[in-house]
């Protein structure tokens, strides 16, 4: 995947303090300007806003300065998250935070300018969250929050949950050409101005790569984004249109057995069929309809065809097991909130309600038997409605002038209908699910606050797993599923903030779910699997050590298991237990140099239950270094710097290769890109 880059710095008046930035007008909005300085969102004050100790901000500089290989990485900005892939560059990133192998985002969930990203009752996987129809220039900030301690986030939130706005207006026009090996080429073209009675702002993107594999992924990639923000007949508002189509062509997970024969390298291939296209067209609103009154609205129209083949010739040996998944849907839904402060028994509170309502209309929800891409077979062909809506009220006590108590409630209904090929698996279910939560924040000192924290969250089954009745292959009876899946969770932690450009946090958490969402290599896709627990600790940390020079860090320690199982075959696989991530970065005010070295390293992971089979520890760096002079700027990124021969992810489960006389169990990878470099060249206007 080709990288994804963000202006280098940026400036805004010093009139605006930090808090100030987040909680009025936008920087472009500022007309008086006395000196540049740099916003880093990590270091914006949070004490006594906070309602936990792993809730945060990233946004303005902390990601012009950061290389990154791929557009998922934008994830990485919450502390201890990682973005992988296991497949072609235009399929979903495969995450993971917190001890969860997430797969392609079952409990975590992604909003763009208040649109989810999450696809429920996916073709490929439940909770399927595709970024790559994000332009990274473009978004602002990146506010985030973990665990299911939050009444306002529903499905897909269990782990953690984040919200991505996109820029108003541009603090500064640009036009950028990156240049890389492989023929890697990436024009992006951004501008806003005064339109009507407010501000229209325009990007655009082409990518195309050969990426690094033997097999040239051939990667054309087309995104727009068109937005306004200003005022629709007296009301402030914010309309985003966004267009993304892209197609692409993959080398997925390989046995390790066909690399240690000499039959191919680490980046060979076993199948040159696979790959696949995807578009999105989406619009959303955000109405600021009175002071307290927010409404957001979005429709989405989606389509992905998926080429793909895990086992090779293990189910059969004449025509091989290559398969197509496609989805092709419409999506509609909105939200309304309320904020109010008020008095209740004679305490300050801060009253907060709202509604959700989603509609997933999916008209194509089929799975192909393939050939050289060539549809051989029908395995299910189906058609899904899935609706929603979910309401929830917090309130906030201020209980002295240290100590404040948050108590909310959430409740969500579900009603799912599939019309299926097969009779057998038509039908309709529905659900419901009521979610409480708590919390309490306590003010030590000026730098120092204590967090405490429970609650109860959800994510969703794939509806065709609570209605079918014969498995679609073997048309064996199968067991219906419940629709909603219940999780509880809890945390304890602190924020130390010097208010001086150091801060740090601290969270011991705990999370109990009543069944798991695994991966299933053999069959390509999420499963549900059986109740999981985990229990951890993160830190986090930003030192602005001067003017030009910030440091960050962050960690994180998990352990996770399966629940009712002995305990030498409860682990879960693929829950990568230590995380960190680090970045020096140096942003020269005057001089126009910019620099970034930056670290990440996710730890050793079992593959099966019993914690025979591991996956070896990744760990990467990447460097990045520009220079600006006038409107003009030039850069150069190194990616993986060492060179070194880490896996992005790997598996347990059994395949069978063209020439092998039985299946053989092995661990299949998908080897991380080598070390790559990138010149950028950038014209600001």
């Amino acid at each position: 995947m080709s990288f994804e880059r963000k202006p280098l710095v940026i400036h805004i008046s010093a009139l605006i303090s930090a808090a100030t930035l987040v909680a009025t007008q936008p920087v472009w909005a500022q007309e008086d300007e006395i000196e540049q300085v740099i916003v880093w969102g990590r270091s914006l004050q949070l004490l006594g806003t906070a309602d936990s100790a792993s809730q945060g901000v990233v946004g303005y500089a902390d990601f012009s300065t950061r290389p990154m290989a791929r557009v998922a990485e934008l994830v990485e900005v919450v502390p201890g998250m990682i973005a992988t892939q296991h497949s072609g560059p235009g399929k979903a990133n495969q995450y993971f935070l917190r001890g969860f192998n997430l797969d392609h985002g079952s409990d975590f969930s992604t909003y763009f300018d208040g649109m989810p990203v999450n696809f429920r009752t996916h073709a490929h996987a439940q909770g399927y969250m595709d970024l790559n129809f994000i332009i990274p220039e473009i978004i602002e900030r990146v506010d985030f929050q973990k665990g299911p301690y939050f009444a306002d986030t529903g499905d897909f939130s269990l782990a953690g949950s984040n919200s991505m706005k996109t820029y108003d207006a541009l603090v500064e026009d640009f036009t950028e050409l990156t240049i890389g090996s492989r023929d890697e080429i990436r024009f992006v073209t951004a501008n806003s101005f005064d339109f009507a009675e407010g501000t229209l702002l325009y990007a655009l993107e082409h990518q195309q790569t050969d990426g690094f594999y033997d097999l040239e992924q051939d990667v054309r990639k087309l995104n727009g984004l068109l937005k306004y923000t200003g005022d629709v007949a007296g009301v402030p508002s914010r309309i985003t249109f966004s267009a993304y189509d892209s197609e692409w062509t993959s080398t997925n997970q390989i046995p390790e057995r066909a690399v240690n024969s000499g039959l191919i390298d680490r980046f060979g291939f076993i199948d040159p069929d696979l790959g696949g296209e995807s578009h999105r067209y989406s619009l959303t609103g955000v109405f600021e309809l009175t002071e307290n009154w927010d409404l957001n609205l979005y429709a989405s129209s989606y389509y992905m065809s998926l080429i793909n083949n895990p086992t090779y010739v293990l189910n059969d040996p004449i025509n091989g097991d290559e398969f197509e998944q496609e989805d092709e849907r419409r999506l509609f839904g909105g939200s309304l909130r309320n904020e109010t402060d008020i008095e209740l028994f004679g305490i300050p509170v801060r009253r907060s309600f709202g509604a959700d309502v989603r509609y997933d209309d999916v008209n194509e929800l089929n799975l192909f038997n393939t050939a050289s891409r060539r549809r051989i077979g029908s395995i299910r062909e189906d058609e899904a409605e899935e609706f929603s809506i979910g309401a929830f009220g917090e309130l906030q006590f201020q209980v002295t002038n240290a100590l404040r108590a948050t108590v909310g409630v959430r409740y969500d209904y579900f009603d799912g209908e599939v019309d299926s090929l097969r009779p057998q698996n038509s039908g309709s279910d529905n659900d419901s699910l009521w979610q409480p939560n708590f919390g309490l924040a306590y003010r030590l000192n000026d730098n120092l606050e204590l967090y405490g924290n429970y609650g109860h969250g959800f994510h969703s089954n794939d509806v065709r797993a609570a209605v079918n009745t014969v498995g679609p292959v073997t048309g064996d009876p199968t067991e219906s599923l419940d629709v909603l899946v219940e999780g509880k969770g809890g945390e304890v932690g602190f924020r130390y903030d010097t208010l001086e450009g150091f801060n740090v946090s601290v969270a011991y958490y705990t999370l109990k779910m009543d069944s798991e969402l695994v991966f299933v290599g053999d069959a390509g896709t999420t499963e549900p699997g059986d109740p999981s627990r985990r229990d951890g600790i993160e830190i986090t940390s930003f030192w602005e050590i001067n003017e030009r020079l910030v440091f960050d860090i962050s960690g994180a320690k998990s352990d996770g298991y399966f629940i009712g199982l002995p305990s030498n075959e409860n682990a879960i696989p693929d829950a990568h237990d230590i995380v960190y991530g680090a970045g020096l970065t140096y942003a020269g005010l005057g001089n126009g140099w910019t620099s970034s070295l930056r670290v990440r390293h996710f730890g050793d992971a079992a593959l099966t239950e019993d914690e025979v089979i591991e996956k070896d520890s990744s760990t990467l760096l990447h460097f990045g270094v520009s220079y600006a002079q006038d409107n003009w700027e030039i850069g150069l990124d190194v990616l993986n710097l060492l060179d070194a021969e880490d896996d992005d992810i790997a598996y347990w489960f059994e395949s069978q290769l063209p020439g092998e006389a039985a299946a053989v169990e092995d661990i299949h990878f998908h080897p991380a890109n080598p070390r790559a470099v990138r010149v950028l060249m950038k014209y600001k206007f």
